[in-house]
């Protein structure tokens, strides 16, 4: 599995040309982080990751499961949910206007905590929602981006199910090194571990 740089930009391209969901997800990349940096949003745009984070897989996510973490997000305070975003941002470092972190050490861990404490949000949907506050810094952690991580032999070990605090971390320091010797950002990097997933023998997602 090789992630050079050409591939991963190759990979990338492939996935806005093919992927039926790329579209939408775009426009939430360029929405989502300044949207959860104001305070003119509502519970529908906190919903939308947490559905985005099941429903990508296109029906190959366990459809029983992906209700349940979907209604147990919904009973959530509302007033909960935007004190826990605003933590996370808070804690990622993101700017006031929707800007990726500053600097390269936002506080992973604190934003984790954050994000966990809501109903239906374990490490991997907070992954996701570290993913939309910080496109560029974050990669949403699963099967598929960790599976192709550890085949090119980026991340040690086969992927934690579900994966705990510690395991994130060591996934998003991968990604870091990805990013940082090829000069992509965790955006770019997220698309191209998608799309190479079919690549890999006898994986499901």
């Amino acid at each position: 599995m090789d992630l050079s740089e050409s591939t991963i930009r190759d990979r990338a391209r492939a996935y806005a040309d093919e992927e039926p969901l790329y579209d939408v997800e775009r426009q939430h990349v360029e929405t989502v982080p300044k949207t959860f940096a104001g305070d003119e949003y509502g519970r529908r745009d906190a919903q939308w990751i947490v559905r985005w984070y099941f429903r990508r897989h296109l029906g190959e996510y366990p459809d029983r499961e992906r209700r349940e973490r979907e209604a147990a997000f919904r009973d959530n305070e509302f007033d909960d949910v935007i004190e826990v975003i605003d933590a996370a941002v808070d804690a990622v470092g993101a700017g006031t206007d929707g800007s990726d972190p500053a600097d390269d050490s936002p506080d992973v861990d604190a934003a984790l905590d954050a994000l966990t404490a809501l109903d239906g949000v374990d490490v991997a949907v907070a992954s996701g929602f570290l993913q939309f506050l910080a496109p560029s810094r974050f990669v949403a952690i699963d099967r598929r981006t960790g599976g192709v991580l550890a085949a090119a032999g980026e991340l040690d070990g086969d992927y934690p199910d579900p994966p705990s605090a510690a395991d994130y971390r060591r996934f998003d320091e991968a990604c870091r090194a990805v990013t940082d010797r090829t000069g992509v950002d965790a955006w770019t990097l997220y698309r191209a571990l998608w799309r190479s997933f079919a690549e890999l023998p006898d994986e499901s997602p």
